[in-house]
């Protein structure tokens, strides 16, 4: 009896999303330009999530603000399932301890629907460093006159999250760099500007696969799948340095659960499709689909790890 009930909601919530979604198109707002990773997923994502719904999927771009202009237009929209919000732990686990007048509340502007991906920090110096492990990073940094510099891409995002966490893991008073985004970060790390950069994979993978980056370990509880050679910075004795920019499926708060859970099963049959896996996975993230539940504590958690970063560092958002 159990059972039958439980078929029964559950087609019934797929009918109320399907008869949600026919009468328009769904809209998918990232809050960061095209190009860029953010856009990317999105893309790979939103292509398949408009074959599975059968209906238009479309990925706008509504960047500037750190997230703020994106943020408000989703609190502001539908709240039937037709808008959605591809967000950053950023954005929703660092800016409310970051930013003291942010403009939206994570908490009660959105509700989440699933983690799409995973995209981890990594820890790389130019092909010409002597160090072939963050062990001996570290080591040298230790006998150097001066802290060696490691770039990120801007002050409190997460590549500064997990610098920060490598700073109190080794104890060395590393000079940290910030960069306005990956690509100037990356320029000058090839070229010897600054010694190091923590980055996400997806911007910095490309560079470590032609050898112009040397990977020395990633800030993940265990090896990627598709660089199982780079071992994790824990592996190598440099522990509590775990720093990951997911990024997930947001709704305005007030769509109704129904809703909230058609579009949660839908996501997680779109990860699941071995097209879209492997595209993700090429571009250096990892597909992670979990429940709304699941999603909320992740967020919860999240932010009281990274608020307590911001507050014992004393950051200040630009």
């Amino acid at each position: 009896m159990l059972k039958k009930t439980f078929r029964l909601t559950l087609c019934a919530t797929f009918v109320t999303l399907a008869q949600t979604v026919a009468a328009a198109n769904i809209s998918v707002i990232v809050a960061f330009p095209p190009g860029g990773p953010a856009d990317q997923i999105a893309r790979v994502v939103s292509k398949q999530l408009a074959i599975d719904l059968k209906t238009n999927v479309i990925v706008e771009n509504r960047p500037g603000g750190n997230g703020a202009i994106a943020a408000m237009h989703v609190a502001k929209s539908p709240k039937d399932g037709t808008v959605l919000f591809l967000s950053s732990v950023g954005a929703m686990s660092i800016n409310p301890s970051l930013y003291p007048a942010l403009t939206y509340d994570p908490n009660k502007d959105f509700l989440p629907v699933s983690l799409v991906v995973n995209a981890a920090e990594m820890l790389v110096v130019p092909s010409a460093d002597p160090a072939q492990t963050a062990t001996e990073f570290v080591a040298n940094s230790r006998k150097a006159a001066k802290p060696p510099t490691i770039a990120s891409t801007g002050v409190g995002s997460m590549p500064h999250m997990a610098i920060e966490q490598f700073r109190s893991s080794t104890g060395i008073d590393y000079l940290h760099v910030p960069y306005k985004g990956a690509a100037p970060a990356v320029t000058d790390t090839i070229g010897g500007q600054v010694n190091a950069f923590f980055g996400d994979v997806p911007g910095i993978l490309q560079f470590v696969r032609s050898a112009r980056l040397k990977a020395l370990g990633v800030a993940t509880p265990k090896r990627l799948s598709f660089m199982p050679n780079v071992p994790t910075l824990t592996e190598q004795g440099i522990a509590n340095v775990e720093a990951i920019n997911w990024y997930g499926i947001f709704v305005p708060a007030g769509t109704p659960a129904s809703v909230v859970a058609s579009l949660a099963q839908s996501i997680h049959r779109v990860l699941e499709n071995a097209e879209v896996n492997s595209l993700l996975i090429n571009m250096g993230v990892e597909p992670a689909p979990n429940t709304p539940a699941e999603f909320a504590d992740l967020i919860r958690r999240d932010t009281v790890k990274w608020s307590r970063i911001v507050k014992e560092k004393k950051i200040q958002g630009d």
